[in-house]
């Protein structure tokens, strides 16, 4: 496996659209969907993107960003944060969701890599690994024992990432296709405990 010789710095406001492509990338059309959904008939609905990303309290907010460069230009992103006790699901929630936060209920006290992420042409150099890497510092900083993350089924590529990081498959929930066009059928919860 390949080293990345890269840098790593946390995100600003200013990495929005990056973050809001990355963030699409890694969830494998999920995120345009809603966002289509959210923006409604006319809309723009990378722009309904890049605004949570430049929000202050969603998941996938800048605050929770660590960009990947090389020569100073971005290459990749790493999204997470610390989940806490399993919280209700508003009946609100949108359904595609549903099954994600389900898994998420399921990894309670750990480190949640909610995105990761690299364009195409920077995969295959050690780059995913690398940020898993930095999850695994952010866990240890935040005291937690654990990390967790999401998969499709038929990301086997990152499935195997995952594998070769220490993640092993927890849990499956059923998809909710909603508009989503996705050959899988089910979300996989990976789990990771540190040392």
């Amino acid at each position: 496996m390949t080293k990345f010789d890269g840098t790593f710095r946390r995100a600003t406001p200013a990495d929005a659209a990056a973050i809001a492509e990355l963030v699409e990338l890694a969830g494998e059309g999920l995120p345009l969907c809603l966002w289509t959904q959210l923006a409604g008939p006319g809309g723009d609905p990378w722009e309904v993107g890049r605004k949570r990303v430049r929000s202050e309290t969603t998941g996938i907010s800048y605050r929770n960003a660590l960009i990947a460069e090389l020569a100073g230009k971005t290459i990749g992103a790493l999204i997470g944060y610390p989940l806490g006790e399993p919280e209700s699901i508003a009946n609100s929630e949108h359904a595609l969701l549903v099954p994600l936060y389900e898994l998420m209920n399921l990894a309670p006290n750990t480190w949640y890599v909610n995105a990761l992420a690299a364009y195409p042409e920077h995969r295959g150099v050690g780059l995913g690994a690398a940020l898993l890497g930095e999850a695994d510092k952010f866990a240890a900083a935040a005291g937690l024992s654990g990390l967790s993350l999401e998969v499709t089924d038929t990301n086997t590529g990152a499935r195997r990432l995952y594998e070769r990081q220490g993640y092993r498959e927890a849990a499956r929930r059923k998809m909710v296709k909603d508009g989503w066009q996705h050959p899988g059928a089910e979300w996989v919860l990976m789990l990771k405990r540190q040392r």
